[in-house]
């Protein structure tokens, strides 16, 4: 059996289930996820409950008989790292060993690189799609995007300003970044309409000067972050923060052709340079 802890927002939560996912598929093992440490979690809840995951939920007795006690819990710590029952990783660079693991465990981590699920990529995307349509409010809005050079914009400030751990591993981006982003991608396509998403949409209002067609998404309709999520990922390009949360919106787009932009600088330290985050494919800027 495969347990994998979930913790985070949205997309973390993406991240950690993929990973999971895949190892369930390369062990032809039994997959389930921990959510127990939503219980203690105040910044975020559980949330893929809206998707067409395989959903199964461990017990207390089941994580409890993976994790062990006492001198099982010790002798599983002298054990080299890639072969304990828990592994805990709290890098951000992909770790390949990770996709050796065997038999019955534990996974704690972030797990933030395609790598971890490229060969399941067809079930993941299958699995992460909605439950449900997005309801009928957001059809005017989605014919927009559709219908047009649509790119989505993600900007994310509310906690990366507000909370001081975040704002110290983060790096929070200016508007700067956003216009080197916007010049690339219309000297790339043509007619480019905006469709911007925000945590802080008064401050994108404020500080955004785009000249092009533009509509600001966030704030409306009390839209839920899932839906948000979608809606970024039906555009046909991408400029996203960094963030998880809008990387699943652009990996997502199925559009072939897509331009996404990312930040060069996701981390405030010299160290985690995500190299492993963005895809070959996408740019960075």
């Amino acid at each position: 059996m495969i347990i994998i802890k979930l913790i985070g927002g949205l997309g973390n939560q993406l991240f950690q289930y993929a990973l999971g996912r895949n190892l369930a598929y390369i062990n032809q093992t039994e997959f389930k996820l921990d959510i127990t440490g939503f219980e203690t979690y105040k910044l975020y809840s559980y949330s893929l409950q809206n998707f067409n995951i395989v959903e199964n939920f461990a017990t207390e007795v089941e994580i409890a008989k993976i994790k062990k006690t006492g001198l099982w819990k010790l002798a599983d710590k002298l054990k080299p790292h890639y072969r304990r029952s828990v592994i805990k990783y709290k890098g951000y660079d992909f770790e390949p060993n990770i996709l050796k693991l065997s038999g019955n465990f534990y996974l704690d981590g972030y797990w933030q690189s395609e790598k971890y699920f490229k060969d399941v990529e067809n079930i993941i995307r299958k699995e992460i799609a909605l439950k449900e349509s997005l309801p009928p409010k957001y059809s005017e809005l989605i014919n927009k995007i559709k219908n047009s050079n649509s790119v989505s914009i993600h900007i994310r400030r509310g906690d990366y300003v507000a909370n001081k751990k975040f704002s110290a591993v983060y790096n929070l981006l200016d508007e700067k970044y956003y216009q080197r982003a916007v010049k690339f991608i219309a000297e790339k396509i043509s007619n480019p309409r905006f469709f911007i998403f925000s945590d802080d949409i008064e401050w994108a209002k404020r500080n955004l000067d785009i000249p092009y067609p533009k509509i600001f998404v966030s704030g409306e309709n009390e839209m839920k972050d899932y839906e948000e999520l979608i809606l970024m990922s039906l555009c046909k390009h991408n400029i996203t923060a960094n963030s998880s949360f809008s990387w699943w919106g652009a990996w997502l787009n199925q559009n072939p052709s897509k331009i996404v932009i990312s930040p060069d600088k996701w981390f405030n330290d010299k160290i985690s340079i995500a190299k492993d985050l963005i895809p070959e494919n996408w740019t960075r800027l």
